[in-house]
């Protein structure tokens, strides 16, 4: 069975968990999720994340990348700004993209591909507010609706998720 992992926190924002979470159940993949509090969170409009209570979440220390094929980095600011001071979590993004595997990312799940050190000269959208981060970071700044270079698949906002996550199940088929 495929596999795909979502890493987020508490305060993620909403849609940009729930959308990918069910898009790629719908593709068949097993979901794992992994929150830096390790324990159900609330988005930052008020869903409970995981939205499915059956779920089980799993804690940076139990994951490994060889189990995933898939890594989703949901945005919402208040959550990226607190896991991204996880280095554990910062070293499993940066080794994921070693592995060449799909990374889908959206709005400020860049402020995670920007502490991994994974966006130097390589094609990224991310929130509009971040332009300059990731410029700084090395990236090619690109606001189009879904972003693809090589293994990693962005966008910077919500309302771009169809043809982001359509651009993400081409290419992990």
């Amino acid at each position: 069975m495929n596999k795909a992992i979502i890493i987020s926190g508490n305060l993620a924002q909403d849609h940009e968990f729930i959308y990918p979470y069910y898009r790629l159940l719908e593709e068949g993949f097993k979901v794992d999720v992994c929150l830096l509090e390790g324990k159900p969170v609330q988005g930052i409009l008020g869903t409970k994340i995981p939205p499915n209570k059956d779920q089980q979440i799993k804690k940076i220390e139990d994951v490994l990348v060889d189990d995933y094929k898939v890594l989703v980095l949901p945005g919402g600011v208040k959550a990226m700004e607190k896991v991204r001071q996880e280095k554990k979590i910062i070293s499993f993004i940066s080794e994921f993209n070693k592995t060449q595997k799909v990374i889908a990312c959206i709005c400020s799940g860049a402020q995670l591909l920007i502490s991994a050190q994974v966006v130097k000269g390589r094609k990224i959208a991310g929130y509009y507010s971040m332009k300059d981060d990731l410029i700084n970071a090395g990236a090619v700044y690109t606001d189009l609706p879904a972003v693809v270079d090589a293994n990693i698949v962005t966008t910077a906002h919500y309302k771009d998720m169809g043809p982001w996550m359509k651009e993400v199940i081409k290419k992990i088929k």
